[in-house]
């Protein structure tokens, strides 16, 4: 599961690049009802890749109407386990990162309950989101000290959960006050020493620290 960036191949990540490599075919989301690719701004980007690579890739069409709807996601994630069963490697891409408001994760629920073989040998890589551009291309912070930054769905289609980044914290700090939830830790992240707990530690060791408290989500909702 690749992030592909804001629409600029040059703001696509080494690990992304590397996934081009060692796939065999990628799978390209598009919202043209004929599967051709001229409405995609995914195939854009991943034609542009694999030019600037060197290499050749199967470019399978994913027809995806962008609906918010569960037939679609389904629909979707049978193109990409169809696929594995030809190729041994498989890509399927994403515009911004796939952690924020992608389908990304709906389309692995489902792999999950269908393979689940496929899905513990998955692996979704980062990518810049376009806030993120946004914020570099004007030369202005998104948050500074103490700030916060709030990222919120314009047209929400009803009750709105929330998830909690919280950085920054102080080595000693109790995270009695942080409250409870759905909490993974990650400590030295991408570092000597990584170590990522599906829960909240008690106390910070490390200044590299993160705490995340995940949504209060269903599975495909």
């Amino acid at each position: 599961m690749v992030s592909l960036g804001p629409a600029d191949v040059e703001l696509l990540t080494l690990k992304a690049c590397r996934a081009f490599q060692e796939s065999d075919a990628i799978c390209v989301p598009t919202k043209s009802s004929d599967s051709s690719f001229d409405k995609s701004i995914s195939y854009k980007i991943v034609k542009e890749a694999l030019e600037f690579l060197g290499i050749k890739r199967e470019l399978v069409p994913v027809y995806s109407p962008m609906l918010f709807n569960e037939d679609d996601w389904r629909n979707e994630a049978n193109i990409v386990l169809e696929t594995l069963k030809k190729y041994d490697c498989v890509s399927f891409v994403t515009l911004g990162d796939a952690g924020v408001y992608s389908s990304i994760y709906y389309l692995l629920d489902i792999i999950k309950e269908r393979d689940i073989d496929i899905y513990d040998n998955s692996e979704v890589i980062a990518g810049v989101t376009s806030f993120s551009a946004g914020s570099a291309r004007v030369k202005k912070a998104l948050c500074l000290g103490d700030e916060e930054l709030i990222i919120k769905p314009l047209n929400p289609r009803g009750k709105v959960e929330t998830t909690k980044i919280l950085m920054r914290p102080k080595i000693g700090m109790d995270t009695e006050v942080l409250g409870e939830g759905d909490f993974y830790t990650y400590e030295n992240m991408y570092l000597a020493g990584e170590n990522i707990t599906p829960y909240k530690i008690d106390r910070v060791k490390k200044y590299m620290t993160l705490f995340i408290n995940f949504a209060k989500r269903d599975s495909l909702s």
